[in-house]
């Protein structure tokens, strides 16, 4: 490989660093929130935004920072938002109340969502079409580490040292990141300065926050609740609104939206974006699930509970870092396929889980889960990214993760959804016979409430009874997930293309070719 071949793929080590501190951020809150919520004197509505906060400002943020950095240039951005993920991880390890914590949350989600779109631009602008797959497959993998490691290296903490090492640790790994981005990777912006679009920016950024923030309150409070219901409806009509404006501005002389519609004209990108979001929907399940299976039926702690998700993501590199080479074997179609029929034939094999399954089966299944996890999602993301100008590549890879980002919680609500009612559901009322309203409702509400119930009555039966119906309800949203594979294996083979069918251009670009500005 020659020096400027290498020097790519070392940047990619780069993105995947700052990449990884992003993720890291959030998988170790999760461990966290026991601990904060005595530090701090934290509510529980206080602990709801301490997560909440950060996705919602992170959806919001996807698109303008995409635009800026298109603008002004990528580097620039990524290692901007670097510093201020960093500022942010010690200003939440030294908040003195809940009120500053929440605010920091809300600037590391502006710094994350620099970090994740300029990461995923750079792609384009770093990688020729032949090698971005494979690119792709060796940053899907190394991004989902943050899975486990989490939830490891923040269970250790927390039994160990003060709770602001647990996003302290943030620091130093972006401090990194943003040394190797300084060296490694190179300045690109748009050739001709896009516009900035305000009310475009301003739609935007209301209509994800609107439907992100309902998705939130749906998972929560389920999808009747006025504070679900409402936010998400005004978010949509929102969304519309931005893209019949984006519509006009395309169609206007010398207009300049802030998406370029014609992105979508390419097959390959928008069924693309749609499938690697479908991919990451029908995991949902597993990452909503399985850490309250280890640690409610399994017994283990929040260490044990990190440990266990070891075989998803081992199965994840399994499947993404040669998802490349099964491409160019199968084709693009018939890859994507093949990774929603693992993904499939894993979630069904998890539905058959019970309360004495051993972990051997648990792990197998899970890998099988991550392997076509892998193969699909970084097979979709390359196929998108192929069509992808870079001349606009910042606000293209920015409508990627946009849709992803709110297909997290949109997955989380579905999914808890299903797991909560079938839970409910399968509770007998023999099971809560005796027990006071208020005791027999914090049964109901989860698996942890009517464990801490049975443990505190000494009462094995309503333990058992409760276990078994949590594993019931995990198996029913397993099930579901594995029907969102299936929604995911038609929508493949109906709409995505066999190959590609060439690069989309931006609309000033499809008059007048014009390079694109790389320097360092």
């Amino acid at each position: 490989m020659n020096t400027t071949g290498t020097r790519r793929w070392w940047a990619l080590g780069a993105l995947t660093l700052a990449v990884l501190a992003v993720g890291l951020d959030g998988t170790v809150l999760s461990v966290a929130l026991p601990t904060l919520a005595t530090a701090l004197h934290a509510t529980e509505s206080d602990l709801q935004w301490f997560s909440s906060g950060y996705l919602l400002v992170l959806a919001a943020a996807v698109l303008p920072v995409g635009l800026l950095g298109d603008r002004f240039g990528r580097k620039k951005v990524m290692l901007t938002a670097l510093v201020f993920f960093g500022a942010g991880s010690a200003a939440c390890a030294y908040a003195p109340t809940s009120g500053a914590f929440i605010a920091a949350r809300l600037a590391l989600g502006l710094a994350g969502a620099g970090v994740i779109v300029m990461a995923v631009s750079a792609l384009t602008v770093l990688f020729s079409e032949a090698e971005r797959p494979r690119a792709v497959g060796v940053w899907a993998a190394a991004n989902f580490l943050a899975l486990p490691i989490g939830p490891i290296l923040g269970g250790w903490l927390l039994s160990h040292y003060w709770w602001g090492w647990v996003f302290l640790i943030n620091v130093p790994v972006a401090l990194v990141g943003l040394i190797a981005a300084f060296a490694l990777v190179p300045e690109s912006r748009a050739p001709a300065r896009p516009g900035l679009d305000p009310a475009g920016v301003l739609a935007s950024t209301a209509g994800l926050v609107g439907v992100t923030y309902g998705l939130i309150e749906a998972g929560q409070n389920g999808w009747g609740a006025a504070a679900a219901l409402i936010p998400m409806i005004a978010g949509m009509v929102l969304l519309i609104a931005f893209f019949l404006w984006e519509r006009r501005l395309t169609k206007q002389p010398g207009g300049q939206p802030l998406i370029d519609l014609s992105l979508f004209r390419s097959a390959a990108f928008t069924w693309g974006v749609i499938l690697a979001a479908t991919a990451a929907l029908a995991m949902i399940g597993v990452l909503f699930t399985m850490p309250q299976y280890f640690q409610g039926i399994q017994g283990a702690d929040a260490l044990g509970s990190g440990m266990r998700l070891l075989p998803l993501i081992a199965g994840l590199v399994v499947g993404a870092v040669p998802s490349d080479r099964i491409a160019r074997l199968l084709g693009v179609r018939r890859t994507v396929t093949l990774g929603f029929v693992v993904l499939a034939a894993g979630l069904l094999l998890g539905a058959t889980t019970d309360v004495a399954s051993s972990i051997g089966f648990v792990a197998a299944w899970m890998a099988l889960v991550g392997a076509g996890m892998g193969i699909a999602l970084a097979t979709s993301t390359a196929a998108a990214l192929s069509e992808l100008s870079p001349e606009r590549s910042g606000v293209g890879s920015a409508v990627m993760q946009a849709l992803q980002k709110v297909g997290g919680p949109f997955g989380a609500a579905i999914l808890g959804s299903v797991l909560s009612s079938a839970y409910q559901a399968r509770l007998n009322l023999a099971d809560l016979a005796g027990l006071p309203p208020a005791v027999a409702r914090a049964v109901r509400e989860s698996l942890f409430g009517g464990l801490a119930v049975a443990e505190r009555l000494g009462s094995p039966p309503l333990r058992d009874a409760v276990r078994a119906a949590f594993v019931h309800g995990m198996d029913v949203s397993l099930v579901v997930a594995a029907g969102i594979a299936a929604m995911g294996i038609a929508l493949t083979l109906l709409f995505l293309p066999a190959r590609s069918a060439g690069k989309a251009a931006p609309a000033e670009a499809t008059k007048q070719e014009q390079p694109l500005v790389v320097t360092g």
